[in-house]
């Protein structure tokens, strides 16, 4: 027998007249989601130590599969966790712990573990469409660092921020190599230009870092193609909401169109994304930094 946080422990009572009892797991004891758990009764809302028997069985919530205490699973993969084999599809919420995971360079074994949930269960939430339950979300967002409503979705029309800020604060100066690392090498990151109706603009675009160039698609007839020609400014930055911490990087220098049929099929080819707002851009921007600065929001020292 194998749990997670959320499932369900049920207990079919099989002596006559003792009535059949479930409750949720919300306190794991073993990594691999072995027994024994903590479980919050429906009956009571009470919590007690549990060492299931042979009337009782586990219900994984998000697909409402028992499982049996005499079918011991294999803890490393979805399929041995009671879950049906599917093509890869990750759900919302699944991609957002996929992404915050590699961004903060952690295995999926690593995660898991923080989370108090088997890895066979999370290696399914990332590739399968899933309504994990809250105990199994805040365990997730408590091991990435983040919140619930971030995994969900819930802040994605809002402005990012928006939290408290540190109560000792420390601004510091990013130097050069510094922000080379920050700007990696490709994201989503902001240029500054003039648009032609002679108004500031800035404008978000995917970009890729090549040759020590910031490289990006647009259309000729675009806001971000009005940067051709000019000096303009390109911003990335990111920001840690739960720790409201963060750093921005600016790079400032002149920008042109790749025109050389080898260099522009040779970007293509190897762009990590297609641009996000679609439609016909095939037109390749360049920006080579003159000036790349960068400022730091941390904690204060000591």
């Amino acid at each position: 027998m194998r749990a997670h946080l959320g499932d369900q422990l049920v207990i079919e009572r099989t002596t006559t007249g003792a009535a059949k009892r479930d409750g949720e797991i919300v306190g794991l004891h073993h990594e691999d989601g072995t027994p024994p758990y903590d479980v919050r009764w429906s009956d009571t809302d009470e919590v007690t130590l549990v060492f299931p028997g042979p009337d009782a069985h586990i219900r994984h919530l998000e697909h409402g599969q028992p499982e049996s205490t005499h079918a011991p699973s294999d803890p490393g993969t979805a399929a041995a966790e009671g879950m049906p084999p599917r093509a890869p599809n990750p759900g919302d919420i699944g991609r957002r712990v996929a992404v915050e995971r590699h961004r903060q360079r952690l295995s999926r074994e690593e995660t898991a573990r923080r989370a108090r949930m088997s890895p066979g269960y999370l290696e399914y939430l990332e590739s399968q469409p899933a309504d994990p339950s809250m105990a199994t979300l805040i365990g997730l967002a408590d091991a990435l660092g983040t919140t619930v409503t971030t995994l969900r979705g819930g802040g994605m029309d809002l402005p990012p921020g928006q939290g408290h800020a540190l109560l000792h604060p420390q601004l510091r100066d990013i130097g050069p190599e510094e922000c080379r690392r920050l700007l990696s090498t490709h994201g989503v990151g902001r240029v500054a230009v003039t648009a032609p109706d002679g108004r500031p603009a800035v404008v978000p675009v995917n970009y890729e870092v090549i040759d020590a160039a910031i490289v990006f698609r647009t259309a000729p007839d675009s806001t971000p193609a009005a940067a051709v020609g000019a000096e303009v400014a390109f911003e990335v930055d990111h920001m840690d909401l739960a720790l409201s911490q963060g750093w921005s990087v600016l790079a400032v220098g002149p920008a042109s169109v790749v025109t050389e049929p080898d260099t522009v099929r040779r970007l293509t080819e190897h762009a990590h994304t297609t641009p996000w707002a679609g439609g016909g851009r095939a037109m390749w921007v360049s920006i080579r930094p003159a000036h790349l600065t960068g400022r730091r929001i941390t904690p204060a020292e000591g």
